[in-house]
C-alpha cells in the first residue's frame, strides 16, 4: 500500500508542477508563467485546489502507513516496524476511493487539454520526441504492469518479448557503461551490446519509464486503468508507442492504476493483521530485489558478511537506466528544433528540456551526490565551430 500511495503522491508532483505548464500554460509561455502558479491562473482555484488536496492526501497516506511521507524507516527484514489498525484501514478505504475519482478527473484533463489541441497533439505526434527502443518493465503472471513484485519483461521495437528474467537473473541481461566524462552509469542490454548513444534493434539501449513499463506489458491489472491502457494505444496507432510526450499520459494511466492498487488492496480486511513482521532466522549471503520506482525499474543487490552487514552493493536507480535515452532524446530534439533562420530563445530552450522532463530524472539519486543547480545551456555552434548562441536557464552561466 506504501508503495502505492508514493506512486500516486510523485505522478501527481510530476505531471501538475513539471508536465502540465508546458501544455495548460503552453511550451512557449514565458517562464515566470509557466509554473504551478500559471496553471491555476489557468485553470481555476479549484481545480488546482483539488490537486493539492489530493497530494497531500498521498503524503498522509504514506505517513499513516509507513511513518513517514519520504524515506521512511520503518521497513524491517522480513516485514515492517508497525501495522495498521483497522479504523486506519477504513480511512486508507475513504482516501484511495477519492484518488480514484481524482485520477479519473486527471485522465479527462489531459484528453481535454492536449489530445483536443490539434498542434499539442501534433506535437506528441511529431519526430521530435521520439525513441526506437528496447521497452522494459516488471510484470505479473499475466503480462500485466506490476510495480511491486514479478518478471522483468523486455520487448523490442515491434512490441515483441526479447528477454524475461527474475531479480536474481539480471546481471545475466544489464551491464553498465562508464564513460570517463560522467558520474553516471550508462547501462545496456548485455546480450544486444552497447553501440553508442544510438537506438535501433541493434542497439543494446533501453528505456524505463511509465511508457516503457506499458510498453513492455500486454495490459493493466485493474478495470479502469486497462480501460484507458486501450485507449491510448488505440489513439497513438497501437503498440509500441514511440512518441515519448506520451510518457505524461501513460503516467497518468500508472496514477489511476496505483490509485485502484491502493483500493484493492486496502479493501481487504488482512492488511489490518498483527501479523506484519516475521524475524529472519538465517543470516543471508546474497540477495537481490527489483521493484518499480516512479522513474524506472529499480534493482538492489547486496552482499553480505558472516554478521549479515553488507559488503557489497549494487544499485541501479530508475534515472540511471535512462541516461543513455537521455542523452539521446535531447540531442534528437535539439537537432530537429534549431533550424536556420528560427529563433534560439527560452520557448526553444524549454522545448529542447521537455525532451529530458518527460523522464523525470532525479539525477542526485543517478549520481550518488547533491549537483544543486543543474543548469539546462544551448550553444548554436557554426561551420567553423563557433559559438554563435548561447541561451540557459539561469541569468548567469559560467563555462
Amino acid at each position: 500500500m506504501y508503495n502505492a500511495a508514493a506512486f500516486i503522491h510523485s505522478h501527481i508532483a510530476h505531471f501538475y508542477a513539471l508536465a502540465a505548464p508546458d501544455f495548460v500554460v503552453g511550451p512557449d509561455a514565458d517562464p515566470a508563467k509557466r509554473n504551478i502558479l500559471g496553471i491555476v491562473e489557468k485553470v481555476g482555484v479549484p481545480i488546482a485546489g483539488e490537486v493539492l488536496k489530493h497530494r497531500a492526501i498521498a503524503q498522509d497516506l504514506q505517513i499513516t502507513i509507513g511513518g513517514r511521507s519520504t524515506h521512511p524507516v520503518w521497513t524491517l527484514p522480513g516485514g515492517v516496524a508497525k501495522g495498521i489498525t483497522e479504523e486506519q484501514r477504513k480511512e486508507i478505504i475513504e482516501k484511495a476511493k477519492s484518488c480514484v475519482e481524482f485520477s479519473k478527473f486527471s485522465l479527462k484533463l489531459f484528453e481535454d487539454v492536449v489530445l483536443n489541441n490539434k498542434a499539442y497533439l501534433d506535437l506528441v505526434l511529431s519526430d521530435v520526441y521520439e525513441m526506437d527502443s528496447y521497452w522494459i518493465g516488471t510484470v505479473d503472471s499475466k503480462n500485466c504492469v506490476n510495480f511491486y513484485d514479478g518478471d522483468v519483461r523486455v520487448t523490442d521495437q515491434k512490441a515483441k518479448e526479447v528477454f524475461r528474467y527474475k531479480p536474481h537473473e539480471y546481471l545475466n541481461y544489464i551491464s553498465e557503461r562508464v564513460e570517463k566524462y560522467s558520474y553516471l552509469k550508462f547501462p545496456f542490454l548485455k546480450k544486444i551490446g552497447w553501440q553508442g548513444f544510438v537506438d535501433g534493434p541493434s542497439s543494446g539501449v533501453y528505456m524505463a519509464t511509465p511508457l516503457s513499463r506499458l510498453n513492455a506489458a500486454d495490459g493493466m491489472a485493474t478495470p479502469l486503468a486497462q480501460e484507458e491502457y486501450e485507449k491510448m494505444y488505440k489513439t497513438l496507432g497501437g503498440k509500441p508507442v514511440k512518441k515519448l510526450l506520451a510518457t505524461h499520459w501513460a503516467r497518468l494511466i500508472e496514477l489511476l492504476y496505483s490509485a485502484e492498487r491502493l483500493l484493492e488492496l486496502a479493501q481487504d480486511p488482512e492488511v489490518a493483521s498483527p501479523n506484519f513482521r516475521t524475524v529472519p532466522t538465517a543470516t543471508p549471503e546474497e540477495g537481490v530485489g527489483i521493484v518499480e520506482a516512479m522513474r524506472g525499474i529499480l534493482t538492489h543487490h547486496y552482499q553480505t558478511d558472516k554478521n549479515g552487514l553488507v559488503t557489497k552493493a549494487n544499485l541501479i536507480v530508475g534515472t540511471t537506466n535512462n541516461n543513455a535515452p537521455i542523452s539521446i532524446s535531447i540531442k534528437r530534439a535539439a537537432q530537429k528544433l534549431i533550424q536556420p533562420g528560427k529563433e534560439v530563445g527560452q520557448g526553444l530552450l524549454n522545448m529542447v528540456e521537455m525532451a529530458f522532463r518527460l523522464y523525470d530524472p532525479c539525477l542526485s539519486c543517478a549520481t550518488h551526490s547533491l549537483p544543486g543547480e543543474m543548469p539546462m545551456v544551448i550553444e548554436v555552434i557554426n561551420a567553423k565551430g563557433e559559438v554563435v548562441h548561447r541561451e540557459s536557464r539561469l541569468d548567469e552561466y559560467i563555462p
